[in-house]
């Protein structure tokens, strides 16, 4: 085999049809305002958490309902709950709410 000096990494792809769903399921009879999210940004632009951390909203929804739930998770532990988002989101999602709701459905304290 000959070196390049280069080596590839292991592909990112997700497989939709071998991920479990079932807590994206729960989360979604809890709090269905997670499918009225559009990923606009707004939230994440806003967010004081989001300057110093991970925070960031809608990309912890998008990880959430591709079954990535450990990175997803990350985005949450750092909220302060401060509602700054709330009061951007065009689409008038309660995000406190959403976000103790996608705490408590993964059952992180």
């Amino acid at each position: 085999m000959i070196d390049f000096g280069y080596g590839l990494t292991p592909s990112s792809a997700i497989d939709l049809d071998k991920m479990d769903r079932t807590h994206f399921e729960i989360l979604i009879r809890r709090e269905p305002d997670v499918l009225k999210c559009m990923a606009c940004g707004s939230c994440a632009a806003s967010c004081t958490a989001g300057v110093y951390t991970t925070m960031n909203l809608r990309k912890g929804i998008l990880l959430l309902s591709r079954g990535q739930e450990k990175s997803a998770l990350e985005q949450f532990r750092s909220c302060m709950l401060c509602g700054k988002c709330q009061l951007v989101c065009p689409r008038g999602i309660n995000t406190r709410n959403l976000i103790l709701s996608i705490l408590k459905t993964y059952s992180i304290q």
